[in-house]
């Protein structure tokens, strides 16, 4: 059976139309966005909206609306659909996570680099969020073992849902805490071969000048870090040389060409680790730092 012609187009004009709506509100992805939000609206997928296989019936049309309503308003995408795509996988996100970006994805290939000779390693992760990095490492990683810290309950419930979802539950453990500060009344942190996070990094007065995606609806404790932003990197080069095993490793995620700052540098050092290397993002520039015990030089 094909679906009649007359739904099909009647689709199309309604996605045209929140196209342009969402074009007039300055969001460069304004069709893209209109397709996806159609097919949640729907419950079918993108390719079914393209090609004319959907139902608009008047609750997928209020939902449409309704979705669109928020986007116009600049409310993250990811958020409207619940879900977020990193390392290919399918994560869920809310309100109450950053959304995680490529970048990101940098730290995960950079820690199973590490693990691929240690397997078994044991590794931390600071700020998990929705959990991304460290389930994306636990999924590519089938022997590690995980411990993911958050101080939001809320992302903790997220992150713990994602887990359950990659059926790497067994092997990640989340913790609410502060950096390595642990507040669940749970033992105290030990020790781990790897150190990931992405953690806060910008400077409180760069706030002002995000897209409204990021300055209205995502979390602002996981983006702000004080003037300067380096608060929270400075706490975790800090208590990172009392949580690393042996010849373990700080791979951590800076605000770009942060990384070639003396500041950056300076702060590693004082804790009395060295940078082993810097790796650029995909726009070429320094995003990640990878660091070990020693200082410069050793």
């Amino acid at each position: 059976m094909v679906m009649s012609e007359v739904p099909a187009r009647r689709a199309l004009e309604e996605i045209d139309k929140a196209a342009r709506r969402l074009a007039a509100a300055g969001i460069e992805s304004a069709r893209l966005d209109a397709e996806l939000l159609m097919a949640a609206a729907a419950g079918v997928t993108r390719a079914a909206v393209i090609t004319g296989w959907i139902d608009l019936s008047p609750a997928t049309l209020n939902n449409f609306e309704t979705m669109i309503a928020r986007r116009e308003k600049r409310e993250p995408i990811a958020y409207l659909l619940g879900r977020k795509e990193f390392y290919s996988l399918d994560f869920e996100v809310s309100p109450a996570v950053l959304i995680p970006r490529p970048e990101s994805e940098i730290v995960v290939a950079a820690a199973l680099e590490f693990i691929a000779a240690a397997p078994d390693a044991r590794v931390l992760d600071i700020g998990t969020g929705s959990g991304a990095i460290a389930i994306a490492i636990a999924v590519n990683a089938a022997r590690a073992h995980f411990t993911g810290v958050d101080i939001s309950a809320d992302a903790i419930a997220v992150a713990s849902r994602n887990a359950e979802h990659h059926r790497v539950e067994d092997r990640v453990t989340l913790r609410r805490g502060d950096c390595f500060d642990i507040l669940d009344g749970g033992p105290a942190l030990g020790s781990f071969e790897v150190i990931v996070s992405n953690p806060p990094y910008l400077d409180d007065a760069e706030i002002a000048a995000l897209e409204p995606e990021v300055r209205t609806f995502e979390p602002r404790v996981a983006i702000s870090a004080g003037a300067g932003g380096l608060d929270i990197l400075r706490r975790i080069a800090a208590g990172a040389p009392r949580h690393l095993a042996g010849d373990g490793e700080l791979i951590v995620e800076v605000a770009a060409g942060q990384a070639t700052k003396a500041a950056v540098a300076k702060l590693v050092e004082e804790a009395g680790l060295r940078v082993v290397s810097v790796i650029n993002d995909f726009a070429g520039h320094p995003r990640v730092v990878r660091a070990r015990r020693g200082r410069a030089g050793a």
